[in-house]
């Protein structure tokens, strides 16, 4: 009975309009929308992903090998088991055009058989292996139009790598499988596999990856598949992947960023649920009277609260509603230009699984936002229709409300936690936005209390004293302005302060603790003349170098390693290994004893002391390297410092010489010169000397990390955006709310002789200090929030990036300014006649 009364009241009531559930409707439709459009573009890419796996990774499956080719016997197996194969070599060296100058480039050296999926976009249009067969003696290649520019070249020119001349045939406009080529230093080349012979660029123990794509029967059990190759390459080193998983490492990464735009979308529906429930309360002020009558008339508590929450939740329904169809629909219809920007391809669809997600956080967040409101309502008692005082209960809204509360507020962390599959960052995420907010309030309430003491001490400067009363006085707006406000810049304010520590991270100090270059693939007879041409520069300062092989951890202590350490870095993918006699110099053991120089005995490991204590390696661990398809097992003897952000040499694991010694390999070297005409000498010296040897600029690497740290902070700045954009919202929805009351104050003041100008800056300088307030707030929980990212999940050193606190604090005063100016106007023009008589 009492829902079937509810339900007929909250109709009724719903028949004069949204009227004040405008702000309402406004922040959760952005609240859902954003989360909606990030859910719906990670859905994209991944279905991109798994429609064209087998183009992305340019065939059905893929084995790759590192720094060797397959053996025959592997090469008998692959033959067997595809319709065909396709060999590629993948490597890093230096393109030289005619007149001398030198880029960086990343090389596939490809058979016959590639593509086995898509086909390589040339200009001018000509096929693949027209354009590898060459011309005028020369083999051909096909470079990517910026290592063109940059080499000054056009086709029909000549380039060299190595010592191999090639004529430049046609520029790449389309790579089919860019997905495999991985985090590449350099513009792409591609050039026949056969046209290397004799170049010096894939002599034994040098650095590149061979990958053989096949093409299966069709109806092939990739499982079944799989497992028989595991089995028969078991020990060589060799990885498998099919098209079911094309690029892990890109789908891997639109699921963590996607997650990380979730959380920071959750900021903004915690500044939306502000504005929610700053709405709610404020219509629900204007009902007191209404909620009176009713019980006047014999309606209890249970009836009160049902009218109004059907009203909250049939409202809830239509912005959920508004968002989804924003959120989904803005990215499906402009799918095209996205797909144009991305990497990887994308197929845009609705998509049910972020809808669901946007869904059940609004949901939670609207309940969590409404459900006090509402309490309060239902406490109304029927005198209020004769004493105000008798209205609405103030404060908190008794036990049961604040358990449900808590226990919602726990139900939305554990949907972020599992939706997002990082409990620690959703954790880090959900206790920031709460001390956040609890920070805010603490700082509206000391604002609120500073006003009310400050202002009888100003009789003498009208303007902030009004300023300071509409403030601190009654029915003040203060509160909202703060958290919505105040929430939205403290997430702007800790992403600028992540990204630009970042930054500084990677780029800061770089002439001081940076080298100028990596040199690869320096054979052992070439390390006398490359020594004594630095040894006998002024500029340079110093020189390391040390023997370089590359091998899997694939076991440790006879268990797969990455079953004890799952998902560390270390045993993901292929580590450098080093060998040495000597303790190295500027080398500290921190655990166990050196091996000591001529020491030939059985071999012997000294490991990263800081990667041993993450993965939980102790002395005497057995660990098994794969290097070049031979299995190594030695113990750990001893631990040592090993400093990585130096971008100097650095080794995981050092082992004994005699454990190597049988394996083919080439050195590595780093450089450190004083001045940029020294880089390029070294650079002119080094490779007009020795072809073979490829140069990686340290400055050039570090400003390709910082071009992708500058697109993820670009789209987390996107993502903050939309919470700065509902927090503005709410703000607008305060000074609307706040209207009336400043349009009485303007009346009254204009009696007591009060100029226009005069009253102007009053409402200026309350917006002025409600923003400084608001930004200065921000910028501190911002700068605790970066450093708290920087310091735990970075580790990183952490200081405040002066300027982009300063535009926080800036962005929060210019904000508040432009909206109470806005709704300036009304109580500026209002006539003090009508308003004292109640008819505005």
């Amino acid at each position: 009975m009492s829902l079937r009364i509810a339900a007929r009241l909250a109709r009724r009531e719903l028949r004069g309009g949204l009227r004040g559930f405008r702000i309402f409707l406004g922040c959760v439709i952005l609240g859902v929308a954003a989360i909606a459009a990030v859910g719906t573009l990670r859905e994209s890419v991944r279905a991109g992903l798994a429609t064209q796996g087998a183009e992305l990774l340019g065939g059905d499956a893929e084995i790759e090998f590192t720094y060797r080719f397959a053996t025959e016997t592997e090469r008998d197996w692959m033959e067997a088991h595809a319709t065909r194969v396709s060999e590629i070599a993948d490597f890093r060296s230096m393109a030289v055009s005619g007149d001398g100058r030198r880029e960086l480039t990343q090389v596939k050296a490809v058979d016959a058989s590639y593509p086995l999926v898509g086909a390589v976009g040339l200009t001018p249009d000509m096929p693949l292996a027209t354009a590898l067969a060459g011309a005028d003696g020369l083999p051909g290649a096909v470079i990517e139009p910026v290592l063109a520019n940059r080499l000054g070249i056009a086709p029909g020119e000549t380039f060299r790598l190595g010592e191999q001349g090639f004529r430049l045939m046609a520029l790449i406009t389309r790579e089919p499988d860019p997905s495999r080529a991985g985090f590449g230093l350099g513009p792409r080349s591609i050039v026949a596999r056969t046209a290397l012979d004799g170049s010096g660029l894939l002599a034994p123990g040098s650095l590149f990856t061979s990958r053989y794509r096949l093409t299966l029967p069709q109806a092939s059990d990739l499982d079944a598949l799989a497992a028989r190759a595991e089995a028969a390459l078991d020990g060589t080193g060799a990885r498998w992947n099919d098209a079911r998983n094309a690029s892990p490492r890109v789908a891997e990464f639109v699921t963590r960023l996607g997650a990380f735009l979730v959380l920071v979308g959750l900021s903004g529906l915690a500044v939306g649920g502000v504005g929610i429930s700053a709405a709610l309360r404020a219509y629900l002020a204007t009902k007191v009277q209404v909620i009176a009558t009713l019980r006047t008339l014999g309606a209890d508590q249970r009836t009160i609260f049902l009218t109004y929450f059907l009203q909250v939740g049939l409202l809830a329904l239509l912005g959920i509603l508004g968002g989804l169809l924003l959120g989904v629909g803005l990215p499906v219809a402009l799918g095209p230009l996205i797909s144009a920007r991305l990497p990887v391809p994308a197929v845009f669809a609705p998509y049910p699984a972020p809808m669901i997600e946007a869904t059940l956080y609004s949901v939670l967040s609207v309940l969590i936002f409404t459900l006090w409101p509402l309490a309060r309502a239902r406490e109304v008692r029927a005198a209020a229709l004769y004493r105000e005082a008798a209205g609405a209960r103030h404060g908190w809204p008794g036990w049961p409300w604040v358990v449900l509360t808590l226990a919602l507020l726990a139900l939305l962390i554990g949907a972020a936690a599992v939706f997002s599959g990082n409990l620690r960052l959703t954790l880090w995420t959900a206790a920031g936005i709460l001390g956040a907010l609890a920070f805010l309030t603490l700082a509206a309430l000391g604002i609120t209390r500073a006003a009310r003491a400050l202002r009888p001490r100003l009789r003498g400067q009208p303007a902030l004293g009004w300023a300071l009363g509409a403030i601190g006085g009654p029915g003040s707006t203060a509160g909202p302005v703060m958290l919505s406000l105040g929430l939205g810049l403290s997430v702007l304010a800790a992403v600028g302060q992540i990204d630009g520590n970042l930054r500084r991270a990677i780029a800061g100090d770089l002439p001081e603790r940076a080298p100028s270059f990596f040199f690869v693939d320096l054979q052992k007879e070439q390390i006398p003349w490359f020594l004594d041409r630095l040894a006998t520069d002024p500029e340079v300062s110093r020189v390391d170098h040390a023997p370089m092989l590359r091998g899997f951890i694939t076991r440790i202590n006879d268990r797969p390693a990455r079953e004890v350490a799952p998902g560390h870095w270390v045993v993901e993918g292929d580590r450098a290994v080093s060998y040495a006699g000597a303790l190295p110099a500027r080398t500290e053991i921190t655990e166990g004893t050196w091996w000591g120089e001529g020491y030939d005995g059985p071999p012997q490991i000294s490991f990263s002391a800081e990667e041993a204590a993450e993965i939980g390696l102790s002395l005497g661990d057995a660990i098994t390297v794969n290097i070049l398809g031979r299995d190594l097992t030695a113990p750990i003897t001893s631990l040592r410092e090993v400093d990585f952000s130096s971008v100097g040499m650095g080794f995981v694991m050092l082992m004994n010489p005699s454990a190597l010694a049988g394996a083919p390999h080439t050195f590595i070297a780093t450089v450190y010169a004083d001045s940029p005409g020294a880089e390029e000498a070294i650079l002119r010296d080094v490779t007009d000397r020795h072809a073979n040897i490829t140069a990686i600029s340290v400055r050039d690497a570090l400003l390709r990390v910082s071009d992708l740290l500058a697109s993820l902070a670009s789209a987390t700045s996107w993502g903050a955006s939309v919470t700065l954009l509902t927090g503005f919202l709410v703000l607008i929805g305060a000074a609307a709310a706040d209207q009336r009351a400043r349009s009485y104050e303007a009346a009254i003041l204009k009696v007591l002789g009060a100029t226009r100008a005069r009253i102007l800056w009053g409402l200026a300088l309350r917006a002025l200090l409600l923003g400084a307030v608001a930004g200065l707030v921000a910028l501190g929980a911002g700068i605790a929030g970066g450093w708290a990212v920087s310091h735990f999940v970075m580790d990183t050193p952490f200081v405040v990036i002066w300027p982009s606190a300063l535009a926080i604090v800036a962005g929060g005063i210019a904000v508040t300014l432009l909206a109470g100016l806005a709704y300036a106007i009304a109580p500026l023009a209002t006539r003090p006649a009508r308003v004292l008589r109640g008819r505005e």
